[in-house]
């Protein structure tokens, strides 16, 4: 939201002038207009995969927007499956059921301790999102810049937690 090159609005904006400008270009026969509709879609294309890039590293979620701290379910969830994975392999190895079926629980449970916590995150990401959205918009109509800046943090932290949570569910 505070910044034009991460925002997926202004790149479907961009896309959209850029077809325009082709679609003039193509009507009036003017290969300037063309060249540069052409490389206004490329920035467009540029600024919708850098606005939807992101990550998770040490229990946090990084986009072009910031960093955001995750839930904890989603951490421990993913070490939880480690762990139970290490169990299942060295209880096949030792043929030792017990371990081996333990490993597979403890497994599980990560998985779901994990999404337990995407999907926690991914809620008060789109939450914040819009509720920031909102605020900036009505921040914006009323003029007060101190509460504008405070809704376009909020924005760009949910969007941070969903694009985090979406990198692991896109994996």
């Amino acid at each position: 939201m505070t910044d034009k090159n991460t925002s997926t609005l202004q790149s479907y904006i961009d896309s959209a002038t850029g077809a325009v400008q082709s679609a003039l270009g193509s009507i009036t026969g003017s290969a300037p207009d063309k060249n540069q509709a052409e490389q206004k879609k490329a920035e467009a294309d540029a600024k919708d995969q850098l606005s939807h890039a992101g990550g998770t590293f040490a229990g946090h979620s990084v986009s072009a927007s910031g960093v955001a701290a995750n839930d904890p379910n989603r951490q421990a969830g993913s070490w939880n499956q480690t762990v139970g994975s290490g169990k299942e392999a060295l209880g096949g190895l030792l043929g030792a059921e017990g371990l081996k079926r333990e490993g597979q629980q403890q497994n599980a449970e990560g998985k779901g301790q994990e999404a337990q916590g995407q999907l926690s995150d991914l809620g008060k990401g789109v939450s914040d999102r819009f509720g920031g959205a909102v605020g900036g918009v009505v921040a914006g109509l009323t003029g007060d810049s101190a509460k504008k800046a405070e809704a376009e943090a909020r924005h760009d932290q949910g969007k941070t937690l969903q694009r985090g949570v979406e990198s692991e569910v896109q994996k």
